[in-house]
């Protein structure tokens, strides 16, 4: 592992080369300064973990640096040295971020475990950032919801979409394949291009062929003209395939030479058109079990299944439902003239609660439903249409989470106190077990978010 850069801003020589002495034991990677402005250039080319800064320098006030670390955002954390210890110098310097304040004179034991703490700290607070970078959005084109099954089916649209590589998407009824499928083509380099939807359940299985083809006039009973398939139509854009297993086994086959080839030939026509198309498909069933049951080709499985998507049910999403269906009541009360705007404490327990079997789109449904047929501020629990409220409420209740120590006034000593990130740790973990790993309905409980726990137990992975 790397050392921890840490800059010092000192205008003593003197007392700059003892402090570098005090941290030379701890094998950090220290540039020393001693003038303002030849840190600031420094902090300007490359920011350190940790800024040991003295206040008080010959051009410019050190506090002018300390601002610039905050000001900027930079990855930095500064401590702060002064001769002059008051109150109004550690209040202004906290105010600007500073991470400690240390008063000349003080001892090495001092100084390292200050540094030390601070690049301690620098080191957690970009891992945090890592993490809200990467993982903990809140929502990704048309998705609502930053559980961390969600962040997952972000990370892989956001990196499947460059390519034009085949995207197979699972998932039960309702959990957004479509939504999966357009979000994809949007943030692709194809968003300009059509998107095109074809599902293969919804149309007959005689017009199939022609509807992803076309036809020629004459073709068939019916075909009075020449018709543009969906595939013609999604020439340089995303020709989506939803319930891909419904379609029949010749159709099957002549899709996976289109796929492989990038050519097809209309209904009742003898030319070979050639297209630029992203294939994304869906289905709702396992394709594994569909291909051993004979029902779905196996080369055209493994032609498809290239970069596969798996949705998870709403009922897996924690407290995503709840994000998702504030949305929707927002939305239709819009629509329909209401004045709804959140969802009482019984109710929103009651959605938490509820198994969700068709998803997103039954969430929708039953907003929809309330909005239309309730009036109020708050939605309550008796709005609700069957069978929702006949949905036992689980209540969690503060007795629910035992004391972490049992520690008494009358026992407390210097040998029982222990550093409160121990004991916040523990406090979480036993609220997460009292919950039965539900991590929401935990931080309901603690009175936190789900991604501040979330973050924090990253955090103590990282120690």
């Amino acid at each position: 592992m790397a050392s921890s850069l840490v800059y010092l801003v000192e205008d003593s020589e003197m007392l700059s080369m003892l402090y570098q002495d005090y941290l030379r034991a701890e094998s950090y990677d220290i540039r020393a300064f001693r003038l303002g402005q030849d840190g600031l250039d420094a902090l300007k080319k490359q920011p350190p973990q940790v800024l040991l800064l003295d206040l008080e320098l010959p051009d410019m006030d050190g506090m002018e640096l300390l601002r610039y670390v905050s000001e900027q955002g930079l990855p930095t954390s500064v401590v702060v040295i002064t001769a002059h210890g008051s109150v109004d110098i550690a209040v202004e310097a906290m105010r600007h971020s500073a991470f400690d304040f240390l008063t000349k004179p003080f001892d090495g034991k001092r100084l390292c475990t200050t540094v030390r703490n601070a690049a301690k700290h620098q080191q957690l607070a970009s891992l945090v950032d890592s993490y809200r970078a990467n993982y903990d959005l809140t929502g990704f084109g048309g998705f609502i919801g930053s559980s961390l099954q969600m962040q997952a089916v972000y990370r892989t649209l956001e990196s499947a979409a460059p390519s034009k590589a085949t995207v197979f998407i699972t998932g039960e009824s309702g959990t957004g394949k479509e939504v999966c499928a357009e979000t994809l083509h949007k943030i692709s380099p194809r968003k300009d291009k059509p998107f095109v939807v074809l599902n293969c359940a919804a149309i007959p299985r005689d017009l199939i062929e022609s509807e992803i083809f076309g036809h020629v006039k004459g073709a068939f009973t019916g075909a009075q003209t020449d018709r543009e398939g969906a595939a013609a139509r999604a020439d340089g854009g995303t020709l989506f395939l939803d319930e891909i297993c419904e379609m029949e086994l010749e159709l099957q086959a002549k899709l996976l030479r289109f796929i492989q080839t990038g050519t097809f030939q209309k209904v009742g026509g003898s030319k070979l058109e050639t297209v630029d198309v992203r294939f994304v498909c869906a289905t709702n069933r396992d394709p594994i079990v569909e291909v051993q049951a004979g029902r779905f080709r196996e080369d055209l499985y493994y032609r498809l299944h290239v970069i596969p998507v798996l949705l998870p049910p709403l009922r897996e999403r924690g407290e995503d439902v709840l994000a998702i269906a504030r949305r929707f009541l927002t939305q239709f009360s819009v629509e329909e003239n209401k004045h709804f705007h959140d969802f009482s404490a019984e109710s929103a327990n009651m959605m938490m609660n509820y198994e969700w079997p068709g998803n997103v789109r039954q969430l929708q449904n039953v907003i929809r439903n309330i909005v239309v047929l309730h009036d109020g501020e708050k939605v309550l629990p008796s709005m609700f249409p069957p069978p929702l409220n006949t949905v036992p409420v689980k209540v969690i209740t503060a007795t629910a989470v035992a004391p972490v120590t049992g520690i008494t006034t009358d026992a407390i000593s210097a040998e029982t106190i222990r550093p409160m990130w121990i004991v916040e740790k523990e406090t979480i973990e036993h609220a997460i077990a009292a919950c039965d790993g539900n991590i929401p309905q935990a931080a309901a409980l603690l009175e936190l978010s789900p991604s501040t726990i979330y973050r924090k137990r990253l955090a103590w992975q990282a120690t």
